[in-house]
């Protein structure tokens, strides 16, 4: 593990790169870029804070003790926080003045994953999920990185309050793995309780891009997303004697190939949308033809028109075949998670974009791509809230580089491998999140 004495040095070298892009303007009041050194101010105890949270993760809906570090760090800046808001969910809020107000939101839980990355403060966590089962937990999506660049942000803004007027509200979201604690914190008031911003920013580490470097991008950045379940009926009975049975496997089968003709065929070339089957269960025995079998589907899409259409067109394959194989009766489609895509304000990112450039140098905004994955950080779009996400490098530069190379891909988000460059990726994270929040915020 390189330790933070070694960190910071080499961050200097890329802080210095900003200093001249940083500096002050001419009225100090609507100073909107972060100086380097109010970073360094924050860092140790952001640092800290990054490794106590990857040592010990909690998963989707259970990150009580997640929730009560962060909240108590932002009550003792003088927050107004609120928790246990959709869950474990946190709200806090900081009054400055007339002003917009400014939403900041970080995800709270992580992943039932062993970790394998050999870091000193790696998680070695175990713990029961939802079903039960005793499962490893891991920060395996850089959750951590955004709630210790968060407190830090959090700190900066209590500490600079002659920098910026209005109200920053900032939200500790659970279940962003679940694709659910958006909603559940909406239900129960975010925006009706406390506030309802007037825009509304959050990051994500990837790997797509070294530390250091953001990326940002105007319209669809990330997909939908639509979790569903196909249980088709048959008949069951004997193996050997398959003319007494209507063989739910079979129609599965039949059924998975032909939703493979949904992209290839239905939706129009050029246009993005997956559908992935996942799983397929069913049977008990090798000599037993099973009366049901299930298909376990993942859906993603940008455009709403072709969200409905592939989902459309799951219901009528999956209907059809089990018509042609004389199932005793229609399968059951059940779509049981759900989010849109997450859609970058056009105006509002090409805003920030600008102000992102004169923080951390031009060279180091690039151009996003959108992905597939999917973030609940769609429900805050939904409610007609100006948004801006954006992702934050997070692969080792020198890595970055020889995979690059090499054609080798560096460790997702979700792999047991994942661990980003905490240094400089922290540090940016926190010297963009507090310009961006100045320029929101400004007088």
């Amino acid at each position: 593990m390189r330790t933070i004495h070694t960190k910071i040095p080499r961050f200097f070298v890329f802080a210095a790169s900003l200093a001249a892009l940083a500096a002050p303007a001419a009225r100090p009041q609507t100073q909107t870029a972060a100086p380097p050194r109010e970073v360094e101010a924050v860092y140790p105890d952001a640092y800290a804070l990054y490794c106590d949270l990857h040592a010990h993760p909690e998963l989707s809906s259970h990150e009580t003790q997640t929730a009560a570090k962060i909240a108590g760090r932002l009550h003792a800046l003088g927050y107004d926080v609120t928790e246990h808001v959709g869950g474990t969910g946190i709200v806090a809020l900081l009054k400055n003045g007339n002003g917009p107000t400014v939403m900041l939101r970080t995800e709270l839980d992580g992943l039932p994953v062993e970790e394998k990355t050999g870091l000193a403060f790696a998680s070695k966590v175990r713990t029961k999920d939802d079903a039960g089962r005793d499962v490893p937990a891991m920060h395996a999506c850089g959750h951590d990185v955004h709630m210790s660049a968060l407190v830090a942000t959090a700190t900066m803004m209590a500490r600079t309050k002659d920098k910026w007027r209005g109200t920053l509200m900032l939200v500790g979201q659970p279940a962003e793995e679940t694709i659910s604690g958006a909603k559940r914190m909406i239900d129960e008031g975010l925006f009706t309780r406390f506030a309802k911003p007037d825009e509304a920013v959050a990051l994500h580490v990837v790997n797509d891009y070294p530390a250091g470097k953001v990326a940002v991008m105007p319209g669809y950045l990330a997909a939908s997303a639509d979790s569903i379940r196909i249980t088709i009926y048959g008949r069951g009975g004997h193996g050997a004697m398959p003319n007494t049975t209507v063989d739910p496997i079979v129609i599965a089968a039949r059924t998975v190939l032909a939703l493979q003709t949904i992209v290839s065929r239905e939706v129009k070339p050029g246009e993005a949308a997956v559908v992935t089957v996942g799983y397929l269960q069913a049977g008990t025995k090798n000599n037993i033809i099973s009366d049901h079998a299930e298909l376990g589907l993942t859906v993603r899409a940008f455009k709403p028109e072709v969200r409905k259409q592939a989902i459309a067109s799951i219901r009528r394959i999956a209907q059809a075949e089990a018509a042609a194989a004389g199932a005793p009766r229609d399968p059951a489609v059940e779509i049981y998670e759900t989010t849109d895509a997450v859609y970058n304000d056009p105006v509002l990112a090409r805003r920030l974009r600008a102000t992102l450039e004169s923080a951390l140098g031009k060279d180091n905004v690039v151009d996003a791509s959108p992905v597939t994955t999917s973030e609940d950080f769609s429900y805050f779009v939904q409610q007609s809230i100006p948004s801006f996400y954006f992702d934050l490098g997070g692969a080792d530069p020198q890595k970055y580089s020889q995979a690059a190379a090499s054609g080798v891909t560096l460790p997702s988000n979700h792999s047991p491998f994942f661990a980003p460059d905490v240094d400089p990726a922290l540090h940016t994270a926190i010297l963009a999140e507090v310009s961006l929040l100045r320029d929101l915020l400004k007088p």
